[in-house]
């Protein structure tokens, strides 16, 4: 499927999504936002797909909403959230796949909840995150809120939030907002390998990782262990299962089918 604000590739079992809107910093309008849950639900789909990268196009990752796109006459910002963002950050938590964020240059506002909604993220060296909510009387959005209390906790997350703090990409490793960095013109083939490497990884184990600690987030001990002990029942009676289990004894590489 061909898309306007959207690349879409295969690079073996690495599927990389980049957001192409490079002359508005790849500021969200609402073809992007259509073209791209359209773009993850076709990834997902895609049974040969068991890594997904996304990243931006020139010299941003995003630079969250375009302030000048009409969002059409009798609609609302609300509207906007819950109907065009929200099915792709949803998207995004619960597809099979794990995600892998690439962040070059910026990623700021609703393209700063898209980096952290991700289940990875790397960073170029000289990118940074930021939330400039407060410098237009805005709120954090796209589950800003939810995602640096978790992560950082109240006070430095409100802080960071209301004084616009531009974060670097080594105080964002060091938070743990980030997985790692590398140099910006590396960027993408870090992020690519990083796929393949895990792409190589018991597909069916890394999904049900994924899922337990997405409900982990926020759900209870017990119920995140109610969670696990059936997803271990089944994984165990997996042909995965018997052929990893079976090449630690052969002391070989397993091949891994997803079955």
């Amino acid at each position: 499927m061909k898309y306007e604000t959207v690349k879409c590739e295969l690079d073996g079992a690495v599927a990389i999504i980049t957001i192409f809107r490079p002359d508005s910093m790849n500021a969200f309008n609402t073809t992007l936002r259509h073209e791209l849950l359209a773009a993850f639900n076709e990834v997902a789909a895609n049974d040969s797909v068991r890594a997904v990268v996304l990243a931006g196009e020139g010299r941003s990752f995003c630079a969250g909403a375009d302030l000048k796109d009409d969002i059409g006459a009798g609609r609302t910002i609300e509207q906007v959230l819950q109907e065009e963002y929200r099915p792709i950050l949803e998207c995004i938590a619960t597809m099979r796949q794990p995600v892998i964020a690439a962040v070059g240059g910026s990623a700021a506002g609703i393209g700063m909840s898209f980096a952290l909604a991700c289940d990875l993220l790397i960073m170029a060296d000289n990118a940074f995150l930021l939330s400039p909510f407060t410098t237009i009387s805005l709120v954090p959005d796209g589950g800003l809120n939810w995602m640096l209390v978790h992560q950082l906790g109240y006070r430095r997350a409100f802080q960071l939030c209301i004084e616009s703090e531009r974060i670097s990409a080594a105080k964002c490793v060091e938070l743990g907002l980030a997985n790692r960095s590398a140099p910006a013109g590396e960027l993408l083939e870090a992020a690519v390998n990083w796929g393949k490497a895990i792409a190589a990884r018991a597909p069916l184990s890394i999904t049900a990782t994924k899922k337990a600690m997405r409900h982990a987030a926020s759900g209870s001990w017990a119920s995140t262990f109610d969670v696990e002990a059936p997803m271990q029942d089944a994984l165990r009676n997996s042909e995965d299962s018997a052929e990893g289990i079976a090449a630690f004894f052969d002391k070989r590489k397993p091949e891994f089918k997803g079955k």
